[in-house]
């Protein structure tokens, strides 16, 4: 290549990139030749997100397709995943029949908001026989996540929440996990440019609050979720006991779990039972 890594690093590290040794590596990686090496250089050190540039986003140790203007997954979503893949371990896995495209016996999930379907396939990664819908009202997303879950037998629909889902389905959901929008609508003007500028208003817009499409999701999960489902939204700490209400006001029991290495949150609400696991 004709920049070498050294100068590559410099431009990077100028233009604020946090990891510009990391950025540089993948970048010298993607690129086939000098001349689209020099064209993503430039347009990273303009502002582009590293991902849209490159097709793909690290994310639970697996590489997402992501398209230019797809809501890039977060680290701190790992999180969701986690809690997600802990209930489906240790709570969920009652034989069950008749579920449509499962098994009897298989778990089926339910990845909502889900953008590139990062969520969904983390967990069928995961989780061996599970079963894996997901849904965003983003067409480029929705292309993605059927990209990176087709490697797991998973489905990916497109439409405004629930309106995307085969009512078939209704009833027959262990988990939703569903990373909705829930930045309120004034503070997108102090958010990085990267998610300002690149990422679509609605994977990002949450309403005044910032917790619109949490409510609109509590509202109607009951109604796809089997007995004693449960349903699971990623929030902040300053929004957390707000997003608990939520989910109690419409028939859940609902616990804030929190991680402070992943800067994650989650509120995991449980129908008919109480929220508690092993």
């Amino acid at each position: 290549m004709d920049l070498p890594l050294e100068r590559i690093v410099r431009a990077l590290r100028t233009a604020g990139c946090v990891y510009a040794e990391d950025e540089a590596a993948i970048l010298l990686e993607a690129a086939r030749s000098p001349a689209e090496l020099d064209g993503m250089l430039a347009r990273r050190v303009a502002g582009l997100p590293l991902e849209h540039l490159v097709g793909w986003a690290q994310f639970h140790g697996m590489r997402m397709a992501v398209a230019p203007g797809v809501f890039v997954p977060r680290l701190r979503t790992e999180f969701l995943v986690g809690e997600a893949a802990q209930i489906l371990r240790e709570v969920v896995g009652t034989p069950r029949s008749g579920l449509p495209q499962a098994a009897p016996g298989a778990a089926v999930v339910l990845d909502l908001c889900c953008g590139s379907g990062a969520v969904g396939a983390a967990l069928a990664r995961d989780i061996d026989g599970l079963v894996v819908h997901a849904a965003d009202i983003d067409p480029a997303a929705v292309a993605c996540a059927a990209e990176n879950l087709a490697a797991y037998g998973g489905k990916a629909y497109c439409g405004d929440l629930f309106d995307a889902i085969p009512p078939a389905l209704r009833g027959h959901f262990d988990v939703i996990a569903a990373n909705a929008p829930y930045v309120p609508t004034d503070a997108i003007a102090y958010m990085p440019p990267e998610a300002r500028l690149f990422e679509p208003d609605a994977a990002l817009n949450g309403g005044v609050d910032g917790l619109d499409i949490q409510r609109r999701i509590a509202a109607a999960a009951a109604g796809w979720l089997r007995p004693g489902g449960f349903l699971l939204v990623e929030t902040s700490v300053r929004q957390s006991h707000a997003s608990a209400a939520i989910m109690e006001g419409h028939g859940f029991s609902a616990g804030i779990r929190h991680s402070e290495e992943l800067d994650g949150t989650v509120v995991v609400g449980r129908l008919g039972a109480p929220v508690s696991f092993p």
